[in-house]
């Protein structure tokens, strides 16, 4: 499974929307999640979404910020993200393959799209 990723830049407050688009298999059966890492930090889980997108994961420092989906048809998991704040200032990764066993657990998940950098501007 091959995994891109678009980010981008915003400012304080503002809004974006990561989207990632599989292809080379369908994703319909995989925990799907997304993960960041900051300079000098270690990679961090952000938020998991079930095959169904019925059960959804969120770390505390996003709950109520971010909000994860996924469409099957189109083999795309997204995640919007609002009031977005400086210590949001990752590299994004959109990870597939997940066994839903750890889904907060980067080892749990098989592929890994390249990364995307997203920088929020004071």
């Amino acid at each position: 499974v091959q995994l891109r990723v678009w980010g981008g830049l915003v400012q304080v407050g503002g809004s974006l929307r990561l989207s990632c688009v599989a292809s080379g298999r369908t994703i319909v059966a995989y925990f799907m999640g997304w993960f960041r890492q900051a300079p000098g930090k270690d990679r961090e889980f952000v938020a998991a979404i079930s095959p169904s997108g019925f059960s959804k994961y969120y770390t505390d420092s996003v709950k109520g910020r971010f909000t994860i989906s996924r469409d099957n048809a189109k083999n795309t998991v997204s995640l919007q993200m609002n009031s977005l704040k400086p210590e949001d200032t990752a590299v994004y990764y959109c990870a597939a393959g997940g066994s839903g066993r750890y889904p907060r657990i980067p080892n749990d998940y098989e592929y890994w799209g390249q990364g995307t950098q997203v920088t929020v501007s004071s």
